[in-house]
C-alpha cells in the first residue's frame, strides 16, 4: 500500500492558509496613504456642505467586489474593509449596491454640516451574491472606516 505524504508540515499548512485565503480576495484601486489618513480624521464638513462615508467590512464574500452607485452615477467598487468618502451640497443621496443575485438601495439625507455613514454588506444569494445598504450610527461607521482602507471613489 502506498502512502501519500504532504510535503508541508501541519504547522506550515496552518501558516499558509490565511495567505491563500487572502490571495483569493477581491481587490480594488486604492487611494494614497495620505488620502486614507485624511478621511479618517472625520473633520466636520463646512456648514454649507455635507459628508458621506460608504464602507464595507468583513470577509464575507471576500472574492467579490461590490459595485456601488452614489447619486445615480456608478462610483466605485468596494472590497472587504474598504471605504469611500465624499463631501458636497446637502442633499438626499441615493446609495445603491449591485450583486449577481440582487441589489439594494436607499436614500440618505445629508444635511448642512452633517456626516452620515452607510454600510454596504455582502449577502449570499441563491444563485450568486446579494448586497444590503444600511445607514449606521456615527460610532459604528467610524469604527468601520478606521478598520479599513480608502478605495478610489468619488
Amino acid at each position: 500500500m502506498t502512502h501519500f505524504r504532504f510535503p508541508l508540515s501541519s504547522r506550515a499548512a496552518l501558516l499558509l492558509a490565511p495567505l491563500l485565503i487572502l490571495a483569493g480576495c477581491a481587490s480594488v484601486p486604492m487611494e494614497t496613504a495620505q488620502e486614507d489618513a485624511k478621511g479618517k480624521q472625520f473633520a466636520p464638513p463646512p456648514s454649507d456642505k455635507g459628508s458621506l462615508y460608504v464602507y464595507r467590512r468583513g470577509l464575507m464574500g471576500a472574492m467579490a467586489a461590490i459595485p456601488v452607485t452614489i447619486g445615480g452615477t456608478p462610483q466605485t467598487e468596494l472590497a472587504p474593509d474598504t471605504w469611500v468618502w465624499l463631501q458636497g451640497a446637502p442633499a438626499s443621496i441615493d446609495v445603491k449596491c449591485t450583486g449577481t443575485d440582487g441589489g439594494a438601495d436607499m436614500a440618505v439625507n445629508v444635511g448642512p454640516g452633517e456626516t452620515r455613514f452607510v454600510e454596504v454588506a455582502f449577502r449570499p444569494g441563491l444563485m450568486g451574491s446579494r448586497c444590503a445598504v444600511l445607514e449606521v450610527p456615527a460610532a459604528q461607521g467610524q469604527a468601520g472606516v478606521l478598520a479599513g482602507h480608502r478605495a478610489v471613489g468619488p
